[in-house]
């Protein structure tokens, strides 16, 4: 009779950590997936104004989530479209360099919902940080 019921205890056990596996991989597919659809919540066209020494201008952003890279095209001012380059994205934190003629714009900022706040540096460090705030065009 004891023998009997230490198998059946054993067989809970072996139930249990099959049991135990299949949620545990259940778990981490459905966090890669969070991760992955988190991550490319940024893909679309974004919308806002940066006030520069030269006046105030409305920006678009067009951006495209690719893992951890990030790409797209900037349009906004005297400078007409220019291509995102060096772009990352993780998580909520994103930051891309656009190539100018008198130099290198970077951005870097969050992603939250519908807004990208974004500080626009110049790399020779001449002009204080720009704030760009956006919002998705729907």
């Amino acid at each position: 009779m004891t023998g009997t019921i230490l198998l059946r205890v054993g067989g809970l056990r072996r139930r249990q950590c099959y049991y135990f596996k299949m949620m545990n991989k259940l778990f981490w597919s459905l966090a890669a997936m969070a991760l992955v659809a988190y991550a490319a919540a940024i893909d679309g066209t974004w919308k806002g104004n940066v006030d520069t020494p030269g006046g105030t201008f409305e920006t678009t952003l067009v951006l495209k989530a690719d893992g951890g890279q990030l790409t797209g095209t900037v349009q906004g001012g005297p400078a007409g479209e220019m291509k995102v380059e060096e772009g990352k994205i993780d998580g909520d934190k994103v930051s891309f360099v656009v190539n100018m003629e008198f130099g290198k714009l970077s951005y870097a900022g969050t992603v939250s919902g519908d807004d990208l706040k974004l500080k626009v540096t110049l790399a020779d460090g001449d002009v204080p940080p720009m704030d760009l705030n956006c919002k998705r065009v729907k």
